[in-house]
């Protein structure tokens, strides 16, 4: 799909950002209203729809197993469900481009049908671990096939689930989602534990549709043979896009910007308060709750950071906002450590070497370890770095140069619009001076 042809972006110094900025919908809650509206009874509708390329390949994929859907519309999508044993086996391998999130919770929902179907990805998806899910699946009775634990997964139908408890090795809310896809379809109960609190827009989003969940602490248990009806599904703007925006605001002086309708869900909070234990001035208005899901507007003003011990309980808060934090931790004053981070070795890219060998490159001291990070606070300088097709990663370094010396080159941008379509436009528009280069 995306990420062969070369986007560079150059970032040139100085810059404030301000004004009322309304982000693109929230990507873990697009990515489950199609399939779970498509697995409806009726019709969803879905306004707010982030049309970045990761959601769009879930949407594909979709169509490609006889789902009817139009849109996407100015983030419209109607979705005309087809019940819980109405898809139909499609003609080719389903690629899900640069998606995780799809290959992950498609494999718990398919390995229950009753057709054979082979789920593919681009090259940094192809390179990331799958027996996460394969392996709990295997024990439901789905048998799932992979390259030597990487994709493609090649899913054979016709298979009975049976229900299990599950004690998640880690912290993933892909694979707790995936099971309790899965356990829709499982005879009996399934149980998933997790080790600590990940993103439950899952559970919400069965909850809203009318399927019965249990959850009580950490565990979640869900029964087969129930049935999901169709709903509206208003997505609040994500707030791992926002904190972008966020952080740019944090780092550059005489910045206030207000980020409108961002999804604050307690489990993706973790940048709010990381960032208001670095000093941050942070506060929250306007909330309220559409669909399930608790949404404000955040307003970010200019205030001197100060390096933390990032807490530990807070970092599948904010697992996917750390590369854009590094960018903070590299502006405040004093030492930033990360721990209990390995998650982020297994991203689009291994974000901890490479947000440690960009900040290198720029003039930060920051040394990787095997779980995380530690940043001495600094002067950024200017420099060329590698985006390494991780969206997250080409981002950071963009507002990294709000605080730089000099201008920033960013190369291998091109996969920022699997995540944030229009990223470069709203930037520029918040403030930033940023120009795009396609070879």
């Amino acid at each position: 799909m995306s990420g062969e042809n070369n986007k560079k972006f150059i970032v040139h110094p100085g810059g404030v950002i301000q004004g009322e900025l309304r982000v693109p919908g929230d990507k873990s809650i697009s990515h489950r209203s199609i399939m779970l509206g498509a697995l409806a009874e009726g019709t969803t509708e879905v306004t707010g729809f982030l049309e970045g390329e990761d959601a769009l390949a879930t949407l594909s994929a979709f169509r490609a197993m006889g789902v009817e859907i139009i849109g996407p519309d100015k983030g419209k999508v109607t979705i005309h469900g087809v019940g819980m044993q109405g898809l139909k086996a499609p003609q080719a391998e389903l690629d899900l481009g640069n998606s995780g999130t799809s290959m992950r919770l498609l494999s718990g929902l398919l390995a229950a049908q009753d057709f054979d179907v082979t789920l593919t990805g681009d090259k940094s998806l192809s390179a990331r671990p799958m027996k996460r899910v394969t392996d709990p699946l295997a024990l439901m009775g789905a048998e799932i096939g992979t390259s030597d634990g990487k994709p493609p997964l090649k899913i054979q139908g016709g298979n009975k689930l049976k229900g299990i408890d599950y004690d998640l090795p880690m912290a993933s809310a892909q694979v707790k989602s995936c099971l309790l896809l899965a356990g829709m379809y499982a005879e009996g109960k399934t149980s998933v534990t997790e080790p600590a609190p990940t993103r439950d827009h899952t559970e919400r989003m069965l909850q809203g549709m009318g399927y019965p969940l249990d959850v009580n602490g950490s565990t979640v248990t869900i029964e087969g043979g129930h049935k999901l009806e169709g709903c509206r599904i208003d997505v609040p703007a994500d707030i791992s896009s926002a904190t972008f925006f966020m952080v740019a605001a944090a780092i550059a002086p005489g910045s206030d910007v207000t980020l409108k309708h961002v999804g604050i869900n307690s489990t993706r909070i973790g940048v709010i308060n990381i960032l208001d234990l670095m000093g941050a001035d942070i506060s929250l208005s306007n909330e309220t709750e559409t669909g399930g899901e608790p949404v404000a507007d955040i307003r970010v003003r200019y205030a001197p950071l100060r390096g933390i011990q990032i807490p530990e309980d807070q970092v599948p808060l904010a697992i996917d906002e750390f590369p854009a934090l590094f960018i903070a931790a590299a502006c405040a004053e004093g030492r930033t450590v990360l721990t209990g981070a390995e998650e982020l070795r297994v991203k689009e890219s291994d974000r901890i070497q490479v947000m440690a060998d960009g900040l290198q490159i720029l003039g930060i001291d920051a040394e990787p370890t095997a779980d995380g990070i530690v940043i001495e606070g600094g002067v950024i300088g200017s420099g060329e770095v590698e985006g390494h097709g991780d969206h997250r990663i080409a981002m950071s370094f963009a507002i990294a140069a709000l605080q730089a010396g000099g201008s920033i080159q960013i190369n291998d941008c091109a996969n920022v619009a699997t995540s944030f379509p229009g990223f470069v436009e709203l930037a520029r528009e918040a403030g930033l001076n940023i120009e795009v280069i396609d070879e």
